[in-house]
């Protein structure tokens, strides 16, 4: 970027956009799992026959376990080893309306939240100063506050939420008020 301290904007808009990109859906799961790298490993680490169990909270079916509600995961056998890679093989429904798991409310979050973060990167382009740079590369930074899979990521995306609502009132903010907020 050619604005005073572009560079460390626009690093931090990669580094944002690829953390909201890159999120770890079904399909994403199911070829880790059964692409041959997952076994080869187990095998490198442990001697004899090994009997693999999955502890997994898939959205559609874990119920929530009394802590707030949380799903609570449930242990499936070496049998889900063929799903999953069936599963795999179906990666190319991602993003279609043909996706089963694209209606699920957690998909469709992660959906809008590039979307915003699209929106987010132009307003922050178009008003880059020297003066507003280490604001624009805070906000353009909050994807990687987000961790985790299901309650805990809802967790740190309202987190996120709040701490981007704040920067963007002093974003939005006169020079004036927002030299004297920070």
């Amino acid at each position: 970027m050619r604005a005073p301290g572009g560079e460390a904007f626009a690093k931090a808009v990669a580094r944002g956009l690829c953390k909201l990109m890159a999120y770890k859906d079904e399909y994403e799961v199911a070829r880790l799992y059964s692409d041959g790298a997952f076994a080869a490993e187990l095998n490198d680490a442990f001697d004899g026959d090994l009997k693999i169990t999955f502890h997994l909270a898939p959205t559609w079916l874990a119920r929530g376990d009394g802590r707030g509600g949380e799903p609570k995961k449930i242990v499936f056998g070496p049998w889900l080893a063929t799903p999953l890679r069936l599963l795999a093989k179906f990666r190319r429904l991602r993003g279609t309306r043909f996706d089963p798991f694209g209606y699920l409310a957690e998909r469709r979050v992660e959906r809008a939240l590039i979307a915003d973060y699209e929106a987010l990167v132009a307003e922050l382009g178009s008003g880059l100063t020297r003066d507003n740079r280490d604001l624009a590369v805070a906000l353009a930074a909050l994807p990687e506050t987000i961790r985790g899979y299901g309650p805990v990521k809802a967790r740190a995306i309202a987190a996120g939420d709040a701490e981007r609502r704040r920067l963007l009132d002093l974003w939005r903010a006169p020079p004036e008020r927002r030299q004297a907020a920070e």
